[in-house]
């Protein structure tokens, strides 16, 4: 296609000197100049696709960044980026060093807030309308929030407060119907009669001019109807509902069509008090593959613009989702007493498949992980065996139900935390790097990571029986191709193993992190070092048994872990020695520092903090090296004898 006007804007300063007529045009260009980028690098394709005419229509319709625009999650706001002057690094978006995959205020100052996760942006809103207030300041704020957002309880509750507090606030809300997948519960129906009733309200106000229109009569005629239709127009008009709290409501009305938005936002924003206009979308406009299919289209990896095809060859490798679901299948066939629950996730935890088997054992809660949580811990009060698939990232909105309806009455709930660890380039929103951190504190929990898919399908059927919650972690993509158990096995809790044996250092790795330390112990033995490596299994409990003997037999001790180590996998290690008073040892932690990690491939990640097999391999042999500088002159260069030596640990008496 060629642009008429997107490379001249470089600001919504430049939009605005375009004639209202010719914003189709511009809107055509940013859809196009956004399929054309996405394509190269992957994204959240499908909503940004619905909102390009409502972002066009925001920075026509008022004056940002001055007026505060706060978008929900970040998945409608690539046409926004393109807008506010990063057209030009756009094709570098969701990159390392390239555009954030949401909204981030250190990178541009149109992000007004940073939006990784669903629901925020009304309250959001509200908090800075309210500072404006006490400032005394003059600026509009819109909140802008998708039909799936208001399935979530902070949605809901910025409502009833913004109701409340009666600030001039407006919310536009983006309907499509769709979350990832299609949206459900009660609120979707609500949307849908809010349309419905449109026909209904043309019908009242052609019939009541036509009443006015009968001399004398008319006129009581008209107060007997409107009685009557008053007394049946909230059932008729569900949009009065939102009225009820406080919002004038606005629409529905046609989301793509740049006249009438423009015209309703510039109607609205100077009106007193909260506002909320309700749009109606179409998830992946303009591109005929997007709008046929909304799910697969969410989030594409890089593909072909012309033939609509993924470029990434299928792994005959089955991902840790699919193998969690087939174990799912499995297991509920021969126990029906399983139930299966997410938060609008059914297709990216693999819950999708165990629906198509087992429909009426099935949960999809919406954007709720409050309610899934707690939803499943009545479920398990009752007898049943709840398992809750949410992604690592999404279970952290839950942590109070975790620790209060499910912890605290010791019910017997199963968590499964879909990509956990690094994450690659849906960036620090997204990345799963605290869960062994907020789990592990938790009384009566048990928390369990795989080294591979075969003790996965272990792991899922051992968290069921636990009479216990228990929680399994396991990261995203592709698995490792291991030759899998026909029979699936209960493991006993607590208990590690030893993957390789060896007399000079012990590595103790967790979950992911198992096979790059056993690469790492096949690199360092060519330098002479013999590496002992356990597979610690279990965060909790922890196999103490094991920990200390490998303690009291080496003295470097090496704590790998795809986690912030703050609080993870080495402190509870190092809890369990200081325990049982095994002092003299010397630590060495691998993992993720205590700060938020960026957007990047999920290999370079790994490499930048050290966390491959060649990472892990480089900070032991660097540390072995401080080790060596530390107990003798530095000045003289120790022989790979004299290593050994350091690193070996004579057996303490007891």
């Amino acid at each position: 296609m060629q642009y008429k006007h997107l490379h001249s804007i470089e600001s919504p300063d430049d939009l605005k000197k375009i004639p209202l007529d010719e914003l189709p045009q511009v809107a055509a260009e940013v859809r196009d100049f956004m399929v054309q980028c996405v394509s190269k690098t992957g994204g959240h394709l499908g909503a940004s696709l619905g909102t390009v005419e409502l972002c066009v229509a925001l920075h026509y319709a008022f004056n940002t960044p001055g007026d505060r625009i706060v978008f929900d999650v970040g998945h409608q706001a690539y046409a926004h980026k393109i807008l506010t002057g990063r057209r030009d690094r756009f094709h570098m978006l969701r990159q390392y060093e390239g555009l954030a995959p949401f909204l981030s205020p250190e990178e541009s100052p149109y992000d007004q807030f940073g939006a990784g996760h669903a629901c925020t942006s009304i309250s959001a809103a509200l908090g800075m309308a309210v500072a404006r207030d006490f400032k005394k300041e003059d600026y509009k704020v819109v909140a802008v929030i998708g039909d799936a957002g208001l399935t979530g309880g902070l949605a809901l509750e910025g409502i009833n407060q913004a109701g409340y507090l009666r600030k001039n606030l407006i919310v536009v809300l983006n309907d499509n119907e769709m979350s990832i997948s299609p949206n459900v519960g009660a609120l979707a129906g609500y949307l849908k009669r809010i349309v419905a009733g449109q026909a209904y309200l043309k019908l009242k106000q052609e019939f009541e001019q036509f009443l006015h229109h009968i001399p004398a009569v008319g006129d009581r005629v008209f107060r007997t109807t409107k009685q009557i239709v008053d007394a049946v127009r909230t059932y008729a008009i569900p949009g009065l509902l939102i009225e009820e709290l406080g919002f004038t409501y606005h629409g529905p009305i046609n989301g793509h069509d740049l006249t009438a938005l423009v015209g309703q936002l510039r109607e609205i924003k100077d009106r007193e008090g909260p506002q909320l206009l309700h749009i109606i979308t179409t998830k992946g406009k303009g591109y005929p593959a997007a709008e046929k299919d909304q799910v697969k289209w969410h989030g594409p990896s890089a593909f072909d613009v012309k033939t609509a095809t993924f470029l990434s060859a299928s792994s005959k490798v089955p991902s840790y989702t699919s193998v969690f679901a087939r174990t799912l299948i499995r297991l509920a066939a021969r126990d029906e007493k399983i139930i299966a629950i997410t938060a609008a996730m059914p297709g990216g935890t693999g819950l999708d498949k165990f629906a198509e088997v087992y429909p009426t054992r099935f949960f999809d809660v919406g954007i709720a992980e409050q309610h899934a949580v707690t939803f499943a811990a009545g479920l398990a009060r009752e007898g049943f065996k709840p398992v809750c698939a949410i992604y690592s990232t999404f279970l952290q909105r839950a942590y109070d139900q975790i620790i209060h309806d499910t912890c605290a009455m010791d019910l017997p709930t199963t968590f499964c935390l879909d990509r956990a660890g690094l994450v690659g380039e849906d960036g620090p929103t997204h990345h799963g790097l605290f869960d062994y951190a907020y789990l592990r504190c938790l009384p009566n929990t048990c928390v369990m990571a795989p080294k591979d898919e075969n003790e996965l399908q272990h792991m899922i059927h051992t968290a069921i029986e636990h009479p216990h919650p228990a929680a399994v972690r396991y990261p995203r993509g592709s698995a490792l191709g291991v030759v899998m158990d026909e029979e699936i096995k209960l493991l006993p809790i607590g208990k590690g193993e030893v993957v390789r044996d060896g007399r000079d250092i012990c590595i103790l790795a967790i979950g992911s992190m198992v096979y790059p330390s056993l690469h790492a112990a096949d690199q360092l033995a060519k330098d002479g070092v013999d590496s002992h490596v356990i597979n610690a299994r279990f965060l909790k409990p922890l196999d103490e048994e094991l920990l200390c003997a490998a303690a009291r037999r080496f003295e470097l001790l090496v704590f790998v872990e795809e986690a912030t180590q703050v609080g993870g996998f080495a402190s509870a290690c190092w809890e369990v020695l200081e325990k049982h008073r095994i002092y003299g040892n010397q630590f060495l932690r691998i993992g993720i520092p205590d700060k938020f990690i960026t957007h990047g491939s999920h290999s370079l990640l790994l490499a930048k903090y050290g966390l491959d097999a060649d990472g892990i391999y480089n900070r032991i042999s660097e540390f072995l090296r401080e080790i060596s500088w530390r107990k003798q002159d530095s000045t003289i260069s120790s022989s790979k004898g004299e290593l050994l030596q350091i690193v070996r640990k004579q057996p303490q008496s007891f």
